[in-house]
């Protein structure tokens, strides 16, 4: 209580069929006129980039540029190449479109724009000014909830890790919340995606740091991952299910906002040196997580496992990861790592790239790098 916390939610969200019609006020109320679109090689084969393209095309007709070279794990290069693409199109303003990824590589141009000399690994809090060019996020996945998130993760090459830029100027200026864009998804990118937001949930709720509103709003995220994520992967055109899985994984975000934990730090290596997909590294490694907390203390989860349906009984963090085993098989998200790709002689040089994230200094139980290897030999 002698500390001084700072609570706040300043991100205006619209929901609901149709919400990408939007984008007409965006254009007014920032008076964007000549707008970057940011998204990755596959999304203009989809449905979803078709419905945001002809919206596009009816507040910008031929006034916007794309640009589509986003990787799954975006790396440096992609900042770099949107950047190029904002100068030589003349841009007074950012729309992203698609999963974490292109939200992620849309949110750090605007800081190139804002400071073109200065290169990623050069960037610090510091350099950040106040205000950045305008943006929208349009997610079209629902996992990540970077369309409500103050930072971004993005790959330095020559670092060989992830790096996490973040600050209030790379909050959106809008973010729609459009379930008819996450229609198309894939079963298996629902389930991951989907993963994600509850990994968001789970880790942000644990986390030592004091925020009372993040703590309800990760259980409320929780329990709508459990109740619609199963729907969702069922039936991909259940419009209710799509909707309340992206109100989950925006309600993750916000929450994370307090900060994560271990498995987060264990996924990023995961991601970057093997491209497994974040949301499914999460699923993998989130259980392995919870019973390792649980170790020293099982009561901190008796209300995640209330969100979770459960009764928490004497051990609740046992109850919860075995909650999350089974939820992982249920959507095929249950997987070793052996069966991904990651050689056993790897994991010791993942560990060492674990115990170098900072996520884990959040984790409600301190981590050693061998506590990570025996987290990724636990997975493997």
């Amino acid at each position: 209580m002698s500390e001084i916390s700072s609570f706040t939610f300043p991100t205006q969200i619209r929901f609901g069929v149709g919400a990408r019609s939007v984008l007409s006020e965006f254009a007014e109320q920032h008076e964007v006129a000549r707008p970057l679109l940011v998204t990755d090689a596959g999304m203009p084969a989809t449905e979803a980039f078709r419905l945001v393209a002809e919206e596009m095309d009816r507040v910008w007709p031929g006034a916007y540029v794309q640009f589509t070279g986003v990787r799954p794990n975006p790396l440096e290069g992609d900042v770099e190449g949107a950047f190029g693409a904002y100068e030589a199109g003349g841009c007074d303003g950012v729309v992203g479109v698609g999963g974490g990824s292109a939200l992620d590589v849309a949110k750090v141009t605007r800081l190139k724009v804002a400071c073109p000399e200065l290169t990623l690994m050069e960037a610090s809090s510091s350099d950040i000014p106040p205000r950045l060019a305008p943006f929208c996020a349009i997610p079209t996945t629902a996992g990540t909830g970077s369309e409500v998130g103050r930072s971004s993760v993005i790959t330095i090459p020559a670092w060989g890790r992830k790096a996490v830029f973040g600050g209030q100027p790379f909050l959106a200026d809008l973010a729609v919340l459009d379930p008819e864009l996450t229609v198309g998804l894939p079963p298996a990118l629902t389930a991951s995606t989907g993963m994600d937001a509850m990994s968001h949930g789970v880790e942000s709720y644990v986390c030592p740091m004091f925020h009372p509103m993040c703590d309800a709003i990760a259980l409320e995220a929780i329990r709508l991952v459990r109740i619609f994520l199963p729907r969702a992967f069922a039936d991909g055109g259940d419009l209710e299910a799509r909707g309340r899985m992206q109100i989950a994984a925006s309600m993750g975000a916000v929450a994370f906002q307090k900060d994560l934990g271990a498995a987060h730090s264990l996924s990023h290596p995961l991601s970057t040196d093997f491209g497994i997909q974040h949301g499914l590294a999460n699923a993998i490694m989130l259980p392995l997580v919870v019973r390792f907390n649980g170790e020293k203390d099982s009561a901190q989860y008796s209300r995640v496992a209330s969100a979770l349906g459960l009764d928490g009984g004497e051990d609740p963090a046992a109850q919860v990861a075995d909650f999350l085993d089974e939820f992982n098989h249920s959507l095929d998200t249950r997987q070793r790592l052996r069966d991904l790709g990651v050689p056993s002689e790897g994991l010791p040089q993942l560990a060492a790239k674990a115990i170098e994230d900072g996520c884990h200094l959040t984790n409600p139980r301190q981590c050693t790098e061998s506590d990570m290897l025996r987290l990724y030999e636990e997975a493997w």
